[in-house]
Order: structure tokens, then sequence, then C-alpha cells
């Protein structure tokens, strides 16, 4: 009890009252105050309740003087005869100047910040002395409680037009230094790349198609060639195959050697070294594997934010993470619109770009013309709503076996929210379970 006691609040008394000081003093540095600090941000109690006054004040565009303020304090019912009006002109004559009323702020709000801290440290306490819960049950509160701080931490609010242009700028004279080349992270195939301008930070892109089409070895293909082309940690959550079988697919696509031999290691001796040159890659690449089929979104925005360097995300599949929270259609179409929204805020907030792989509906399949239309997507219209890019993968001798081209897939892009959709042809070799690009041509339309 006596170290409790003796542990000090974080505070400074201090920086408090030289931001107040600063707003009585010059009231043009309040707009800015009140972008960056809130009244919780306040420890002491009666400087909280002037800065709810001034707020108030503020938001209802009064005039904010000495004389004023203590007006509104007698309105709010916080003012004190014996020493209100002597500390507020306390406030002003310690206040050194107006001008540092930022970096006063900012003092204030990293106070408040370690008390948070403290705060969700003393809960978590709690709850895992309680007993009240489970490991992953308090963990999964620990994160989120942190997480928030984090956020309301790195707030940056509104942002001139003016400033975000000149950024804009900045950065079209970057890519017109490097050749014009494409922005975001390579795919592997040039055509896609072009009409997508690559994988681009914040994206989420859907990856979709019926059973059987591909889309985890492409997902896949676009990992390793991530890996290859860039010095980026690329994270994978596999909900339904184990980490074995994705890193055995990974070997015969680097190595190019027919996946049913990893089945049994009846390999030949070239085949051998090709395996152990591809394994050397692996191991140098910053391919990271999470094979847990019980992961939620939470828990997948909580691990990354753990990885250093991230630079993709990859998720396999959608459908696997869907818990309905009840038997009817409708409350399925609510958790699939929920985890759309939060993949979407995840990849915003990470900054990198979200491909998750999801099955499309059967309609496609019973369907005359069977290539995927937006409408397939299963579940939840909200998934093509929050994607900013939605790939649909079709091979037409899945669906008939007397086609004209035989291991001939299309890549669909169905949505693109930075500019045309278009169809891209590519190369399917199934004893590899590697996409290629088939030629340098596309077909394009307009979005």
């Amino acid at each position: 009890m006596d170290e409790l006691l003796s542990r000090q609040i974080p505070y400074s008394a201090e920086a408090e009252q030289a931001v107040l000081g600063s707003m009585l003093i010059d009231s043009r540095c309040v707009a800015d105050v009140m972008t960056r600090l809130h009244a919780d941000d306040f420890y002491i109690a009666q400087n909280k309740e002037i800065f709810e006054v001034v707020s108030t004040m503020f938001n209802y565009s009064q005039t904010i003087d000495p004389v004023t303020v203590l007006d509104g304090m007698r309105q709010h019912g916080v003012y004190h005869e014996d020493t209100s009006r002597q500390y507020v002109m306390e406030l002003m004559s310690i206040t050194p100047t107006a001008a540092n009323v930022m970096r006063y702020a900012d003092i204030v709000k990293e106070k408040s910040i370690l008390r948070s801290i403290g705060e969700t440290a003393a809960h978590i306490s709690t709850l895992v002395s309680d007993g009240t819960g489970d490991s992953g049950e308090v963990l999964e509160i620990a994160e989120r409680e942190i997480y928030n701080i984090r956020q309301g931490r790195g707030s940056a609010g509104l942002e001139s037009a003016q400033v975000i242009a000149g950024e804009v700028w900045k950065h079209l004279g970057e890519l017109a230094a490097n050749g014009g080349v494409i922005p975001g992270l390579p795919t592997g195939v040039p055509e896609l790349d072009d009409i997508l301008t690559g994988l681009n930070k914040s994206d989420l892109i859907l990856l979709a198609s019926r059973p059987g089409m591909g889309k985890t070895s492409f997902a896949l293909n676009i990992a390793v060639n991530v890996a290859q082309k860039s010095d980026t940690s690329i994270a994978i959550f596999s909900l339904e195959m184990s980490k074995e079988q994705l890193v055995s697919r990974l070997l015969s696509s680097l190595a190019s050697v027919n996946s049913k031999k990893l089945l049994t290691g009846r390999l030949t001796d070239d085949e051998w070294k090709r395996i152990a040159y591809a394994a050397g890659m692996l191991s140098n690449s910053g391919l990271l594997i999470d094979d847990n089929s019980m992961l939620t979104v939470s828990d997948i925005n909580a691990e990354c934010r753990r990885v250093q360097n991230l630079g993709l995300v990859i998720i396999d599949y959608l459908q696997l993470m869907s818990t309905a929270s009840g038997s009817n259609a409708e409350s399925r179409q609510q958790t699939v619109s929920e985890m759309s929204r939060m993949l979407k805020i995840m990849a915003k907030e990470l900054n990198v770009p979200v491909i998750c792989c999801c099955q499309l509906s059967r309609a496609s399949a019973q369907r005359t013309e069977k290539r995927p239309i937006l409408s397939d997507l299963r579940e939840s219209g909200s998934l093509e709503q929050d994607a900013d890019i939605v790939l649909g993968l079709y091979r037409e001798d899945y669906f008939n076996r007397e086609a004209e081209s035989h291991n001939v897939a299309e890549c669909i892009v169905m949505k693109n929210r930075h500019g045309n959709t278009g169809t891209i042809k590519l190369l399917w070799e199934p004893e590899f379970t590697r996409f290629q690009a088939l030629d340098t041509t596309h077909e394009e339309e307009s979005y």
C-alpha cells in the first residue's frame, strides 16, 4: 500500500496552468489548443473546469478573456468566490508567453497519455486478479484499450488543402525522377500493375472466385513477388491451410517442382537442389505466416501492428472469419458487413495494402455466363462498397473440359477506385500451383 501511495501520477501543473494562461492572454491560440487537447487531458480539477468553460465559449463563438471566462464559470456553477478570480489572474501572471502554447499543450497531452496507460494497466491487472475472463479475452481487451490510446495520440484532424497539394506535388516529382515507375508494390503481372498502378497503401483488395479457381495460389504468387522486389515484411494469415501446406506450395512454385512430389519426397538430385535454393530464398524473405483458424479481424490487426516494416497483408479467406451471431441470413450479412468495414479501416490505419481472398456465391456457377461479376460477392453488398479493388479469377476449362484454351485463367478487374477495369490473361500451371502472365495485352473498359 505504501508503495502505491508513493507512486507519482503523471501530470504537470505548470504546463496545465500555462495552457490556460496562454488562452486568457491571447484568445487567438484557443483554436489551436482545441485541436490538441480535451478537458480530460487536464489532471487538476480546477484546471479541467476552466478548460471546459473556455471550450464551451469557443464552441458558441463567444469572446474569451479573463472577464468573460469568470462570468462563464459563474454560469456553469464552477466559480468560487474565495479563489476563482485570484486563480485566473494568477494563471495569466505566471505564463511566460502565449507564443509557446502548443509546446505547453504537448506536455499536457503527454502526461495525459501516460495516465491513460497507467489506468489501462491497472484495469488489466484487476481483470487478471479477479479471473473474470480467459487469457484470450483479457489480451483482446488489453490490445484494444492500448490501441485506443495510440489512436487518440495520432489524431491529425483537418489539414489545409494547400499543404496536401504540396505533398502530392512532391510525390509526383519523386515518381517522375524514378522514371514513372508504378507507385505501388508489384504483383508480378505487369499488365495488372498497369491497371492498378500496383498494390497501393491503405487499399483493401478483394480476390474473389469460386472454389478451385486458384485464389490462394494467386495470392501467394503476389506475396513471393513482393518479397523478392521489396525489403518489406509480408504477413500471411491462412484460416484454411496449414503453414506447412502454404510453404510447400511456395517451394513448388519457386523451384518449379511438381507439388505432388513434395508430398512423397521422391525428388531427383536436380529437384533437391532447386528446392534447397527456393528454401534459401524463402528464408531470406520477409514472409510471415499465421495459420490460426480462429483468427478475427481484431487479432490480425493486433498482430500486424507488431510487425516491423510491414508492406503487405494477405488473408485467406474472409468467410472463414465469419462467425454469425445468429442462424438467419440477416445476422450473417451484418457480420460480414462489420468485418468488411473493419478490414478497410485496418488497411487505412496500417497504411499498407490488404489482400483478402473471398468466395463468390453459387449464382455465378448457375449462370450460362460463369465469369464473376460484383453481385456475386457473398453475404453482403458492403464488400463491394468497402473494397478499393475487386479482382475475380476465372478459368473456362474448369467449367468446360472441352474448352479450346486449357490452363488459361482470367484475372478480371471488376472494381478499381484508381482507374480502369479490364481483363488480364494468365497462364495457370497447376503442377506448380502458379500463375504467370500469358501475354502483354489486355482489354480495358472505362470504370
